[in-house]
């Protein structure tokens, strides 16, 4: 068991008000979680601050105190340590109290709008392939070597992170691989952890419900190469336009890739179909599993990311060559009679839906329709909804508008903010119906001869969250159910 003086080590301007020795059984930044012995962190978050918890954490045990403000009345044998950013000493403190895990093993974390959970998922299967023990911090799921954990968020709080980044280290992995998404990176959730490396896929509107404009989105993805050390690299996909823009001030060693223009890792797609890709990746020709223009960029993310952390080029690609990717990615499933094609995909904002959409429209042959079934989630930022679903009318020969996570709003209010953009033309080819099981159902009767229906929105998710419940609810089985019951 740590002493506080000893896990306070990073903290350089923080004061201390009482007893610097007093041991430190565990770490909370919940107060519900605290025990006897337990240092509490109170930390001003986006709907609640940890400071009006002080004192029932005192009450249920804690020994020790971390807050920005100090309270008017501290209890006698309770220490109190100030700092300027709790949501930054939580990170520091974590990585001394569970004995700094990232800077025994090589961490690569991977930042953008789409493709994150993919490339970090290929990474690490591709390293587990290459003989290494390895982590996984994911959207859809995470790893400690073989050992699957639960996951909550696309990155976890800070001190949930070196708590399993401690583990992977006792399980002996070596290499570890996470999404960082923009909200960690802003509320300082991956504090403390030194990275080896930072991969950037791409940059779109998302989460503006959060970062208010896309400048500050941008701002807040490249904060992360900012923060990068010398030892570390930072590769770009500078097909992005913003691909520079993330290298421009890291002093991390910088790389980039691109399938369009010269850069460090250079790819080309030679074949895309319904079998996979065919790249020329570094002039070597390679067959890959994974369909579509936008896998492209992440295998050659994940091909550049393995080359700079020391692997051999050949072994990467013929490894490479054999892995699916993550669940509810482009996941592809044939009706019972083998005719109608259906697509789970996670694609949520509009750019990864004309992504996802665009590689179905070059697949298809003459003659097969595209059945788009999308919905928006509750609580996010509107401002995409009617985008949403001008492009899956656009790009679909049938949209039918449905529920995706309603949480605490309406579902019919939102299905109004994402039909509010259409077209007279694009509401001919719409539907809507709100119930998200019978929109799936619907698509599947409507399909015909050998039509293409996509799923989007949810992929690898089992649950829909209705105001608050989240209820049983899975894209693939609910499809794979229709086509069964429709025989289709």
């Amino acid at each position: 068991m740590p002493a506080l003086r000893d896990i306070l080590i990073n903290l350089t301007t923080a004061q201390v008000l009482g007893d610097n020795a007093i041991p430190v059984s565990k770490l909370c930044i919940d107060s519900r979680k605290v025990e006897a012995g337990s240092m509490f962190i109170a930390i001003k978050g986006t709907l609640t601050d940890g400071h009006q918890y002080i004192s029932t954490a005192i009450e249920k045990g804690a020994y020790a105190i971390v807050c920005e403000t100090l309270p008017e009345e501290r209890k006698e044998g309770v220490t109190f340590v100030q700092v300027k950013d709790s949501a930054e000493a939580a990170g520091l403190i974590a990585a001394a109290y569970y004995g700094f895990p990232s800077q025994k093993m090589k961490v690569v974390g991977i930042t953008g709008t789409n493709g994150k959970t993919t490339t970090a998922t290929l990474l690490y299967q591709l390293f587990e392939k290459l003989g290494y023990k390895c982590g996984l911090l994911s959207t859809v799921q995470n790893f400690i070597h073989d050992k699957k954990e639960v996951s909550t968020h696309t990155t976890p709080d800070a001190i949930s992170i070196h708590a399993l980044l401690a583990e992977m280290v006792e399980a002996g992995c070596t290499h570890a691989f996470m999404e960082v998404s923009s909200h960690a990176i802003h509320q300082r959730r991956i504090e403390g952890i030194r990275f080896a490396g930072g991969v950037f896929t791409n940059i779109t509107h998302d989460h503006l419900d959060y970062h208010q404009t896309f400048d500050e989105y941008i701002r807040v993805k490249k904060s992360f190469f900012d923060g990068l050390p010398k030892t570390a690299f930072s590769l770009s996909n500078i097909d992005d336009k913003r691909g520079l823009v993330m290298l421009q001030n890291t002093e991390a060693q910088k790389y980039t890739y691109s399938l369009r223009v010269p850069a460090t890792i250079k790819g080309k797609v030679l074949e895309n179909n319904l079998t996979g890709l065919v790249m020329d990746i570094e002039n070597t020709e390679a067959h890959f599993r994974m369909i579509g223009t936008f896998n492209a960029y992440n295998l050659l993310a994940v091909y550049g990311a393995a080359k700079l952390l020391g692997e051999d080029k050949m072994q990467i690609l013929e490894l490479l060559s054999d892995l699916h990717g993550a669940p509810g990615r482009f996941e592809t499933y044939m009706s019972p009679n083998e005719k109608v094609l259906g697509i789970v995909d996670y694609a949520h904002t509009p750019d990864a839906m004309i992504n996802v959409l665009a590689t179905i429209e070059q697949l298809r042959t003459e003659g097969q329709q595209i059945i788009t079934v999308i919905g928006c989630g509750g609580d996010r930022d509107k401002t995409k909804r009617p985008l949403m679903a001008q492009v899956a009318c656009e790009h679909s020969d049938r949209a039918i508008l449905t529920a995706d996570n309603p949480r605490s709003e309406d579902a019919e209010e939102i299905l109004n903010d994402m039909e509010i953009g259409l077209t007279p033309t694009q509401k001919r080819k719409m539907l809507r119906i709100t119930d998200r099981k019978e929109a799936i159902k619907t698509a599947c009767m409507l399909a015909q001869g050998n039509d293409i229906i996509l799923v989007a929105g949810k992929g690898h998710e089992t649950y829909q969250e209705i105001k608050g419940v989240k209820y049983p609810f899975d894209d693939r089985e609910v499809l794979t159910g229709a086509f069964k019951t429709l025989n289709k």
